[in-house]
């Protein structure tokens, strides 16, 4: 075959640092738009999904060949909090947690995870974000290990899983 074909589909969540509510209902549109840009023409990445809640972010995007998962999340972070904090959004400093998760979606499955990225404020008002992070773990066959399982659900700590 002369050339490459790819079609990794990524559903990744990624929260506020210290899972602070800082993703306010006024600007969180203009941050889940300003995130979809910037997958999109600037890191060639198509979205399927964009939602959350106002501590975390989930997106379902298909990952660019050329660029690896963590350059494309480590640059939509960092740039989102860099235009939060410089159009003033917050109320205080906006930052993302060092970390994030990460897992691939099969094809057959995008429609069950475009719906459940679109209604994450309807599921969190039945199930907290560590009791949704540990069932998407599990389902994807990882370890909990106790240090990680603080660092998701313990408020002084901040990060989801490390680069």
């Amino acid at each position: 075959m002369s050339h490459s074909l790819t079609c990794i589909w990524i559903h990744a969540i990624f929260g506020t640092k210290f899972r602070d509510s800082l993703i306010l209902p006024a600007f969180e549109p203009k941050l889940h738009a300003h995130i979809k840009m910037q997958l999109v023409d600037d890191l060639g990445c198509r979205v399927r999904a964009i939602n959350g809640t106002g501590d975390h972010v989930h997106v379902l995007f298909l990952l660019n060949p050329n660029l690896a998962l963590k350059d494309i999340l480590k640059n939509i972070k960092g740039e989102s909090s860099h235009w939060v904090n410089q159009e003033n959004f917050a109320q205080r400093k906006f930052a993302w947690q060092t970390g994030y998760a990460a897992y691939s979606v099969r094809e057959s499955d995008l429609p069950v995870v475009e719906r459940y990225v679109q209604y994450q404020k309807e599921h969190h008002r039945k199930k907290s974000f560590f009791e949704e992070w540990e069932q998407i773990a599990l389902e994807h066959g990882l370890q909990v290990l106790p240090e990680t399982v603080e660092t998701v659900s313990d408020s002084s700590s901040g990060s989801i899983a490390h680069d």
